[in-house]
């Protein structure tokens, strides 16, 4: 026994012996009450895991995302906040994809030169270039960085990654196991707590989600994705059975949300599925669409007053709750909606073309407020959230070409998502989950008009992965006719 343990020390004896030290240095630290070093084996674990391989542990980070918890949640003195763990791990790998392009310089060049990443590199030139003119420099280079890691990876790592149809599927259901634990912990606040009201779902998700309007956005996305996975006929049926199981889990939980935005944009999603499927010609689309604009434009100031006249607030009814989302005239969340875009566009006014910098509107469009506009949930520091819209904030932070940006994304996306239907094989895997990415897309894209999240990593996970798989789908799996697929 004794022969035994000598070799195996003479054979790990580097192992065993910084184990040992690590150990001893450890219970130093820790008798001081410094407890930091005890991570440094975790930070190495996940540096090798990362280098040994880089698909496998983004896909672990997306697993890992709607778990994160705010640093200041743990920390709330700190002057800076991180989503833990995730943002640390992405930095780690925006590291080692930097180093990876920089030595090995093997990327796919159609993917880097696909329309849809030129107008991700004018976004991020256009941030870059108003981050040097902001008010707040600090705030808007802290912006860009992590927007940059959000991007490298679930947008560039991920097409690479997507080239392997399986890799789609997978990414997927590493976000939803997850997302189910997430929900069932808030259905639980509310049993548990009381808290099944309209009031209680603000705060039902905390800590991983801010609110119950991040939340609702991003069960909006999922539902059309995850009913798509359920029309994959190669699943086995107990499999799809337990996808539809999952598909009402979502649902429910968007019920309880009680989020308007997210209802309306699903809702929306399920108009366009219907005349998809319904193969309605543009021209009667555009005709309609017209038509719709000539009428409301005539009636403007008939459909003003009608909205006016509507006092419902928001409620824990569900019918009640519905209608108070044309209420502008008493409901304080849609008041206040008003009272921060109106704020953007005067903030717009002073600096149309850089703006005031990006991620700075929260920290700038206090005095821009003006007393008849305020409800009462405004603050009179401004210091409370965003200016709740995808295409209004950028304006303000980043001018004109902020707003154009994303409106640019928006466009193409849709277009690359309703090209790749288009012209996939019938029922095929990539004509159904294009139809599903694209839905879940314009959940967010419409929910963008009254929130936005995209400066979160939950978000982020979602809507970059669906435009990441979109991109992938166009130019390595649209067009060509699709081989019997197993399911991995």
């Amino acid at each position: 026994m004794l022969s035994f343990l000598r070799n195996e020390f003479r054979t790990h004896r580097w192992v065993y012996s910084l184990t040992i030290l690590f150990i001893a240095i450890s219970s130093i630290m820790v008798a001081n009450e410094v407890f930091w070093f005890v991570i440094i084996p975790f930070v190495l674990f996940f540096v090798y895991a990362a280098f040994k391989s880089l698909d496998k542990f983004v896909l672990f980070i997306v697993f890992l995302t709607p778990l994160s918890v705010p640093l200041e949640y743990y920390a709330p003195s700190l002057g800076f906040n991180l989503q833990l763990i995730t943002e640390p791990l992405l930095i780690l790998v925006l590291l080692i994809f930097a180093y990876r392009i920089l030595l090995e310089r093997n990327f796919d060049r159609r993917l880097l030169t696909h329309p849809i990443s030129w107008i991700i590199y004018f976004q991020l030139v256009w941030i870059f270039i108003t981050a040097i003119m902001s008010s707040m420099p600090v705030v808007s280079f802290k912006f860009l960085t992590s927007r940059i890691w959000f991007l490298v990876a679930f947008y560039f790592l991920a097409m690479a990654m997507f080239q392997k149809k399986a890799m789609m599927r997978r990414y997927i259901w590493m976000y939803l196991p997850a997302m189910i634990i997430v929900i069932i912990y808030t259905l639980a606040n509310f049993i548990q707590k009381g808290l099944f009201s309209q009031k209680g779902a603000h705060l039902a998700a905390s800590p991983f989600f801010k609110d119950h309007t991040s939340y609702g956005a991003i069960l909006a996305m999922l539902i059309p994705v995850v009913a798509g996975l359920g029309m994959i006929k190669k699943y086995t049926v107990p499999f799809r059975i337990l996808i539809w199981m999952i598909f009402g889990v979502l649902c429910i939980a968007l019920v309880f949300s009680y989020t308007r935005a997210a209802w309306i944009s699903l809702f929306a999603a399920a108009v366009v599925f219907v005349i998809i499927k319904l193969r309605i010609p543009f021209k009667i689309l555009a005709f309609t669409g017209g038509l719709a604009l000539v009428i409301l434009f005539s009636y403007r100031g008939e459909i003003l007053m009608k909205l006016e006249q509507n006092r419902q607030d928001s409620s824990k009814d569900f019918a009640k709750h519905i209608e108070s989302i044309s209420n502008i005239r008493t409901d304080a969340s849609n008041l206040e909606r008003i009272n921060r875009w109106n704020c953007a566009f005067r903030m717009y006014e002073q600096r149309p073309f850089v703006g005031w910098g990006p991620g700075t509107y929260m920290f700038q469009y206090a005095p821009f407020q003006v007393s008849n506009e305020k409800t009462i949930i405004s603050t009179n520091m401004g210091d409370w959230g965003n200016a709740h819209s995808e295409y209004i904030g950028p304006l303000a932070e980043s001018g004109i070409f902020g707003m154009l940006g994303m409106i640019a994304l928006v466009i193409a996306s849709l277009y690359i998502g309703f090209k790749v239907y288009y012209t996939a094989k019938p029922y095929s895997q990539i004509r159904i989950l294009s139809l599903a990415l694209t839905l879940g897309l314009l959940t967010y894209f419409i929910h963008g008009t009254l929130n936005n999240f995209l400066d979160t990593d939950k978000a982020s996970a979602l809507v970059w992965g669906y435009i990441a798989m979109l991109v992938a789908m166009d130019v390595y799996h649209s067009k060509q006719v699709e081989e019997k697929d197993t399911i991995e």
